[in-house]
């Protein structure tokens, strides 16, 4: 019997990725599309479909090859239909994901939240692989996240789980978040707001630095550069770093201190910056967890990046339709 393929989609706000992966989690081909945002991304659906079809074509392959379609959409997912509730880059709101894929394609579908996806594939195939207790944090524009607990993604009552990035840091005067609260782990570890950090340590600091010619130049700096200036010792960057992972590395104890992971896999394009986000965030980390809970995890680096959507996408079909 010709081996069957599962299908993982990650849908972000510039383009689509897609792929064939085999049930031991091999990408046979992949490949992505725009993302079409007009018409509050009503196309979508249908582009993916033809997509998939088009590829099949190329590969001289029968739509019976496919097992299912694992897919990951940004914002909240409601697990009763497949639906969308908000994808605000999107523009979807209440939007039927699921009910229009099986309707273009007439393949099941199973949708989840794209750093779930991203969870899942680093469990699977990546940094976490053989682990089925883990914390993801995905550190870019913004802090995403997924916890997996019993080798099975925490979604809560109503498909909020795993929002780590909304975890309060700064109880009193934080800087003010995209979801309307105030002080969350989003507006300091991410790339945004390592970049804000370093502007207003400018501002209000006389400590030396690169950066001060950098940002009169440019009028902003980017987390790169201030990660750059970090590791080459730049005193106003690292002090920047080490408010960054203090409060990085006290989220993710705090977490753990209740879910006793045995890996904590940080991914996103802050990650890039290897030890030296890692390196502080392992030593806050160890001033905060509970020492039973630290003798038992590992925290590392994601290793398969853009990938861990469409693999776990392929996870979340695999489990749902084999």
């Amino acid at each position: 019997m010709a081996e069957k393929w599962l299908v993982g989609v990650d849908i972000g706000g510039t383009t689509i990725k897609l792929a064939f992966i085999s049930e031991a989690g091999e990408i046979m081909t992949k490949w992505e599309i725009d993302t079409d945002k007009s018409n509050n991304g009503q196309q979508i659906p249908t582009d993916i479909a033809k997509a998939i079809q088009t590829k099949l074509i190329e590969l001289d392959q029968q739509k019976e090859k496919l097992i299912g379609i694992g897919i990951g959409a940004p914002g909240p997912v409601n697990f009763h239909d497949g639906s969308i509730e908000v994808a605000v880059n999107l523009g979807w709101k209440n939007f039927p994901l699921k009910a229009l894929l099986e309707q273009e394609l007439g393949l099941p579908v199973v949708v989840d939240n794209d750093a779930n996806l991203a969870a899942l594939g680093e469990m699977w195939k990546g940094a976490g692989e053989g682990a089925n207790d883990l914390i993801f944090v995905t550190l870019g524009t913004g802090v995403g996240g997924g916890i997996i607990s019993s080798g099975k993604i925490v979604h809560g009552i109503n498909g909020a789980g795993g929002e780590i990035g909304h975890v309060t840091s700064v109880i009193e005067g934080g800087a003010p978040c995209n979801c309307g609260k105030k002080g969350c782990l989003e507006t300091i570890a991410s790339a945004t707001g390592i970049a804000r950090l370093a502007v207003e340590a400018i501002s209000s600091t006389d400590t030396p630095s690169q950066l001060r010619e950098l940002y009169n130049e440019q009028k902003n700096l980017t987390a790169k550069q201030v990660l750059d200036a970090a590791k080459e010792k730049d005193e106003l960057a690292k002090n920047v770093i080490d408010q960054v992972t203090l409060h990085l590395g006290l989220a993710l104890a705090n977490l753990s201190n209740g879910l006793n992971p045995e890996k904590i896999v940080i991914g996103g394009g802050v990650s890039k910056a290897g030890d030296t986000i890692l390196v502080p965030v392992k030593e806050q980390f160890a001033r905060f967890a509970f020492p039973r809970v630290l003798d038992g995890v590992e925290i590392t680096i994601a290793t398969i990046g853009n990938d861990a959507g469409v693999i776990g996408g392929a996870w979340l079909a695999k489990t749902n339709f084999r």
